[in-house]
């Protein structure tokens, strides 16, 4: 990765040469004096008794340009939210535990629903919302910055990176995607190299040229779950409440701002999480149910883009997918062996199969259904339905935490 080859419409930052972590630490703790940063962690309660988290934590520690911590956490009991605030007490920074299924979250939840306002099901993108409602109610931050907890390979270097563009006022980027590399033994990130790329190079054969297509494309790791972003982007952005959230926020990424004001950065060698199996035989699990919901995201923005879909439009598609995916495979392939790196075609070629059921599934909803499942509101559109609600959301969250 450690080029400088700039691809697509987006700036891309590489990691050249032995940048020193200090020096760039002590730039954004200067820039973040009038510049600060909240940092949201979607946490699983089973994460806390894992390594990955365990490293993060440690980790934190030593990063002294962060002004305030937010860990968002799924389904937990009283007792579970109770530890999750011990384990995250040991953080320097102010940290505040969001307890979504607690009683004063959920009374603030129906609320917003009540309004007709869509909060989406319990997940990952509905706890990044209301932890951006959070922020947004403290009116203390300039940027916010977001990443899992299960990378077992994390570094503070990481978040460093990943913070620094919309942090210094010389660059002044509204949204910043990180990118690395994911190889052990053998090449991971098969969504993306085998599903999203060869969908989305694709739909470009077909469809032509199109700006939102050569936006998706010009990333490097479209599925990353690590970025940051001006916190205006926090207030106006819808979010997608299923697998989908990534390519939704890029989608309204790119609509709500200029995409001179938005980057890509390098931010790890190599970067190990948990994987997700393919589940092939069950399109409600796995990566089987994640290629369904990423490919319903990406039709339904290229159709509030314009694009007619039809029945001989998704033929086409499938077809067209399918060579381009083989063809990428075998790029894949050649590319592993150089490297000295294991590669299973039998593996590789069963999950482009499985990929392409799942595009099949995801058309088939789409052309029942061009809508679906609303977006989670944005946060503008919330508080013009209930104008203290950002402050409700303090207060619970607050209380939560004294209690």
């Amino acid at each position: 990765m450690s080029d400088f080859y700039q691809t697509g419409v987006v700036a891309t930052f590489h990691k050249l040469g032995h940048p020193s972590l200090e020096d760039i630490e002590s730039r954004l703790t200067r820039y973040a004096k009038e510049r600060p940063i909240a940092l949201v962690l979607p946490s699983l309660y089973s994460e806390l008794s894992g390594e990955a988290l365990t490293r993060i934590v440690e980790e934190l520690k030593k990063v002294e340009y962060i002004k305030e911590i937010v860990v968002t956490l799924g389904p937990a009991t009283d007792n579970e939210f109770e530890n999750a605030r011990q384990f995250f007490s040991v953080l320097p920074q102010k940290t505040f535990v969001i307890w979504n299924n607690g009683k004063r979250m959920k009374k603030v939840y129906r609320s917003i629903e009540a309004e007709d306002l869509p909060t989406g099901l319990e997940g990952k993108g509905r706890s990044v919302w209301m932890a951006y409602g959070y922020v947004l109610a403290r009116r203390e931050f300039n940027a916010i910055a977001l990443h899992d907890c299960d990378i077992v390979t994390y570094s503070r270097e990481m978040l460093a990176r990943l913070c620094y563009p919309v942090t210094d006022p010389s660059l002044d980027y509204d949204f910043c995607k990180g990118y690395y590399t994911r190889v052990t033994d053998k090449m991971h990130g098969r969504v993306t190299r085998l599903l999203v790329t060869p969908l989305i190079r694709a739909l470009e054969k077909i469809i032509g040229f199109h700006p939102l297509l050569v936006f998706f494309d010009s990333f490097r790791y479209i599925l990353a779950g690590e970025f940051s972003m001006d916190v205006n982007l926090a207030r106006v952005n819808k979010i997608p409440g299923d697998w989908g959230l990534e390519v939704g926020t890029l989608a309204e990424v790119y609509r709500n701002t200029s995409i001179n004001r938005v980057c890509q950065v390098d931010i790890a060698e190599n970067y190990e999480h948990k994987h997700q199996e393919l589940s092939p035989e069950n399109a409600s699990k796995g990566l089987n149910k994640m290629c369904v919901d990423i490919c319903k995201s990406i039709f339904r923005t290229l159709a509030s883009e314009g694009i007619v879909f039809s029945d001989g439009f998704f033929k086409t598609l499938f077809a067209t997918y399918a060579r381009t995916a083989q063809d990428l495979l075998k790029r894949y392939e050649d590319d592993a062996s150089i490297n000295g790196l294991r590669f299973d075609r039998h593996e590789e070629s069963l999950s482009v199969e499985t990929f392409t059921n799942g595009i099949k599934m995801a058309a088939q909803v789409i052309t029942k259904d061009p809508l679906g499942v609303p977006l989670i509101s944005s946060w503008d559109r919330v508080t013009a339905a209930l104008p203290d609600v950002l402050e409700r959301i303090r207060e619970a969250v607050e209380e939560d935490n004294r209690s």
